[in-house]
């Protein structure tokens, strides 16, 4: 059986749900985020982060790790391309969605979902919008002639999808004027039903917010989210918000023991 403690809000665990849907496999889905699920979350993975994958007892942490997996044990249907020079393209932008562009939008989003005693520092909108701008411009480029991001579907447009469907929202998004072949794709994406399915879920649990039951007071912090907030100047706003309290850190991701 296979278990995925998730959450429709976080974008890691949108993608590892769309590869479970793109693959066919049934799973149980739990949201490892809200507060009556912590201790069944922390049995999984001690750090108290998702997506986690419980496949009958082999415990998978780890976006990433989650998908290569699930191409190991179900190879039906590959997410990944077949070809080494397509599958290296694939990673690559999979890693620039994990950890290029979700700190970028994960910092900003803080002040549209938690609850902040303050305003987004100045400037901060503004540094999003000219590092999104550059990554904008080489996916059009990327998608020049293309449908998918490597050809066909595959894990770089699955990856890269959760993360660019909130744009707008946070007041970064592409232009379709500039960005034609990324405005196509992002159409194109939305008329498929792991994509349609996917905004779905997500629009569904942001429609009531007061009944989001996970924490919304102190930050989780984790190590690409901080870099680019300090790489941007952001250094004694972070400290700040250390000194009031509103930080969580994660524990230390050590494999747990299966030996008897």
């Amino acid at each position: 059986m296979l278990t995925l403690y998730g959450n429709a809000f976080s974008p890691f665990s949108r993608k590892v749900q769309m590869v479970l849907d793109y693959k066919g496999l049934d799973h149980e889905m739990i949201d490892g985020l809200a507060r009556t699920n912590r201790e069944r979350l922390a049995a999984v993975n001690k750090r108290l982060e998702v997506p986690v994958l419980d496949h009958d007892g082999v415990i998978v942490v780890n976006s990433a790790d989650i998908v290569a997996y699930l191409e190991r044990v179900f190879p039906e249907r590959p997410i990944y391309p077949r070809d080494d020079e397509t599958w290296v393209k694939a990673r690559a932008w999979e890693r620039c969605a994990d950890s290029v562009i979700d700190p970028i939008v994960v910092d900003i989003s803080y002040w549209h979902w938690a609850i902040r005693p303050d305003r987004m520092p100045e400037g901060l909108l503004h540094a999003a919008r000219t590092d999104l701008a550059t990554i904008y411009a080489a996916l059009d480029q990327e998608l020049e002639g293309r449908e998918w991001v490597c050809g066909e579907l595959s894990i770089a447009d699955i990856a890269l999808f959760p993360h660019l469907s909130g744009t707008r929202l946070l007041q970064v998004p592409f232009d379709p004027s500039r960005h034609p072949n990324l405005h196509a794709w992002y159409k194109r994406c939305r008329e498929e039903k792991i994509f349609a399915d996917d905004l779905r879920r997500t629009k569904a649990y942001l429609a009531h917010p007061d009944a989001m039951d996970g924490e919304r007071e102190k930050i989780f912090w984790r190590g690409d989210r901080i870099e680019w907030l300090l790489a941007r100047g952001y250094h004694e706003w972070f400290v700040n918000e250390i000194e009031e309290g509103r930080v969580l850190w994660p524990k230390l991701a050590i494999p747990a023991s299966t030996a008897a």
